[in-house]
Order: structure tokens, then C-alpha cells, then sequence
């Protein structure tokens, strides 16, 4: 069974204008179910994530400036949210329900977190609308509790995954792979396992055969007993922070090629849906549909 996580708090209130489209993590699962993809019972909603585990992964000095909204403007700025509890819980809890999601997919193949995705978030500090690293604490969740010995992180979303490549740069358990607009936000990159900046405007054809090509060859080298999949939509052409050039049909054939691969190498994989900045709100929800809709064909149909 596939299996969801989602919470009426990853509908974050923002100030009007605001271009992060946070409307869509109540329409993706309401459009699953109306489509008939998912039945309701395969939602679940996650807890709020222990401070321990928090602690494993980010420095004590940021967390401590979260949770006492002591954050400094310019570091605020940087998230690019107003800060406030409601979004340091909204982060514990989308957090949570990536690890939920790992451990379901250790049972099932497959599962999938509606948000989460935040791979622009260091230890020390948050970028980029990334306040907590969600797949780098499910990361160290899964090492510390000797449920993965090496793990496969498979960032597909068109922003390079630094934060996550930084926290794990000395970390030979979890190999980290970013494929991403070469002239793309961050301006700064950091060094992941395995980078492929990809130029502007590249269509599907030759993504896709990027993806055909790194993939499997990455699962055969790594080897690893655990997967994270970042599968962003902001590689629409449609994206107005993306800078591709790819359609609605190319995201779902990478979505069902990642799958493919997972299963085929008999590895599970928890997915987070990263980004998507689309001005037309239905291609964003649509596209992020489809992954789920790839997930229940390639595992369970």
C-alpha cells in the first residue's frame, strides 16, 4: 500500500503576494482522490519531530534561534519566510513525516511525503524556503537506528541541493546526487558525491537520457539499501525559477523512470516533492500528481 504523509499544517500562511504556492499541499491530495489515485486511508498524518533528532543533524546555536525566534533579519531573510512557530512546527512535522515515510517504505517499496523536499537547509543556518533538512535528519534517523548502511539521495529537483550536499560532504554512508540548473539558484554551489548542472532551456529528450544514463549506474555503484528522492516540478517549462525546458509528460516519464529503477534494484524509496513555481496553479499540482501516480503504478498496480 502507498502510503502519504500529510498534515493541515503544510499549508503555511503567507503574506498575500507571497510567490511560494503553498495552496497546493491541500489540492495535491484532494486531486489524488478525486482522480481515484489514492484512497483516503492512505493518508496519514505525521507527529512533531523529536529535538533530538533535530540536534543530530543541525548545530544547537541555529535551532535555539528558531525556537526562541532570536533569528536574526538577515538569517530570516534568507529562509525566505517570516519566521514564527507556526513554521518551526510546520518544519518539525513535514520533517516527521519524511521519516515516517522512509520507514513505510522499508515495509512497502514506496512512500511519499506531500511537502517536504528541504535540501537548502544547513546545519547552521536555513536558505531558500528550507528551514529544516528533512531528507539529511531522515538520513541520520535511518544510519544511527542500523536501518540503512548506505543511502542513495537522488536530487532531481532543478535547485542543487546544497545544503544537503554540505551536511554530508564527510559522510561516506550517504552518497548525494543533484542534477540541477547549472545558472540556477544557489548562485554559490556546494560539492555534492556526484553534480550535473544541466544548461538552460534543456528539454525532455535529453533529460530523460541523462536520467537513463546516472541512474541505474548510480544504483549499481552505490549500492545502496535506501533511496530519497527529491522529485521537484520546478523543471516545468512552465516554472518561472526554473529555466528548463521540460513538459508536464517528460516530469511524469522521470518520475516513473526513478521508480522503475528502485524497484528493479529491489532498493526502497521515500520521496519528498521539493518545488514548483509555475504561475498557473493546476500544472503545478498536476505535475505533482503524477508523481504519485507513478509511484502506485510502478509499485502496486
Amino acid at each position: 500500500m502507498l502510503k502519504i504523509a500529510f498534515s493541515p499544517i503544510y499549508k503555511y500562511s503567507l503574506p498575500e503576494g507571497h510567490r511560494f504556492p503553498m495552496s497546493k499541499y491541500e489540492l495535491i491530495p484532494a486531486q489524488l482522490v478525486h482522480q481515484g489515485i489514492i484512497e483516503k486511508e492512505q493518508f496519514f498524518e505525521p507527529k512533531s519531530l523529536e529535538e533530538a533528532w533535530i540536534l543530530r543533524t543541525h548545530c544547537p546555536i541555529y535551532w535555539q534561534s528558531l525556537k526562541d525566534l532570536t533569528i536574526s533579519p538577515k538569517a530570516a531573510r534568507k529562509i525566505g519566510f517570516p519566521v514564527n512557530q507556526n513554521l518551526i512546527q510546520r518544519g518539525r512535522v513535514i520533517t516527521q513525516g519524511t521519516i515516517d515515510c522512509a520507514l513505510y517504505a522499508q515495509k512497502y517499496g514506496v512512500a511519499m511525503n506531500v511537502a517536504g523536499g528541504t535540501h537548502h537547509s544547513f546545519k547552521d543556518r536555513g536558505e531558500g524556503f528550507c528551514v529544516l533538512n528533512d531528507f539529511a535528519i531522515a538520513s541520520n534517523y535511518l544510519l544511527d537506528h542500523n536501518l540503512a548502511q548506505q543511502i542513495l539521495i537522488i536530487d532531481l529537483d532543478v535547485h542543487q541541493g546544497n545544503g544537503t550536499a554540505k551536511i554530508f560532504e564527510h559522510e561516506p554512508r550517504v552518497f548525494t546526487f543533484s542534477m540541477h540548473g547549472a545558472k540556477n539558484y544557489p548562485l554559490q554551489k556546494e560539492q555534492s558525491d556526484l553534480d550535473l548542472p544541466l544548461l538552460d532551456g534543456l528539454e525532455d529528450a535529453p533529460y530523460l537520457d541523462l536520467v537513463r544514463a546516472y541512474i541505474p549506474q548510480l544504483l549499481e555503484d552505490v549500492q545502496p539499501d535506501f533511496v530519497f528522492y527529491l522529485s521537484g516540478v520546478d523543471v516545468l517549462a512552465s516554472d518561472k525559477l526554473g529555466r528548463l525546458g521540460m513538459s508536464l509528460e517528460g516530469c511524469r516519464m522521470r518520475d516513473q523512470l526513478v521508480f522503475e529503477y528502485c524497484k528493479a534494484a529491489e532498493v526502497p524509496v521515500a520521496v519528498s516533492m521539493g518545488g514548483g513555481y509555475s504561475p498557473k496553479l493546476a500544472d503545478i499540482v498536476d505535475a505533482h500528481c503524477n508523481t504519485f501516480k507513478m509511484a502506485q503504478e510502478v509499485f502496486f498496480d
